[in-house]
């Protein structure tokens, strides 16, 4: 999980909430275009264009915009911009294709104790990446309960995820016996920043994590 820095709202989003008045109140269910794949885009684009929860590479087709707390249970932030992020697996009323995971595996599920949150500046640390592809708990007493309740209730440890983070593991670490210490860690930090078109690398969290704790 990266951490996602949330920036301002766009200006058409903030000017279609801004049309309420007696006769008329935004609601999430008569949000529609323009103002919502322009607000998706912004979600996308401030996320580096992976998903909030696993990290894989994410489009407004292939990702959905997700409530971190779900709009059923906490209706007054269902328009909230600091609430709204983009999650993988496309928008459905129906469940998505098998296997579920992330924001449609999530679906109503929020807890402030026990979910880990990607806005939380420091989420990365909540779990430890081996170079099998799986995504486990931290070894910290004081983190691990919310780590593997958050593994468990977005379907993170799934056979899908772990070999796709497998792959982008496996793709990095091919020449890295080619490279020195200080080599290594400037190549872990290329990955902690978005590339010339603002995307980040997919699964690059699981990536940085084995650069700078195996090597």
């Amino acid at each position: 999980m990266k951490y996602i820095s949330k920036s301002h709202e766009p200006t058409e989003f903030s000017s279609w909430k801004a049309l309420e008045n007696d006769h008329w109140k935004p609601r999430w269910d008569n949000f529609q275009a323009p103002e919502k794949p322009i607000l998706h885009d912004a979600l996308l684009k401030e996320q580096g264009y992976i998903c909030c929860y696993c990290g894989m590479r994410i489009t407004r087709t292939t990702s959905h915009i997700e409530h971190l707390q779900p709009r059923t249970n906490y209706p007054h932030l269902a328009l909230e911009y600091r609430n709204l992020i983009a999650s993988c697996q496309g928008e459905s009323e129906e469940p998505p294709l098998v296997p579920v995971h992330c924001g449609h595996k999530k679906k109503y599920w929020y807890d402030t104790l026990l979910m880990v949150s990607p806005l939380e500046i420091n989420c990365a640390d909540f779990f430890q990446y081996p170079a099998s592809g799986e995504i486990l708990p931290t070894d910290d007493s004081y983190q691990t309960a919310a780590a593997e309740t958050t593994i468990e209730k977005l379907a993170l440890n799934i056979n899908k995820l772990q070999k796709m983070r497998k792959a982008a593991i496996d793709g990095v670490l091919l020449d890295i016996d080619a490279l020195t210490d200080v080599e290594i860690q400037q190549l872990a930090q290329g990955y902690d920043k978005p590339d010339g078109n603002g995307q980040y690398t997919p699964f690059s969290t699981a990536i940085i994590y084995l650069l700078k704790n195996y090597f």
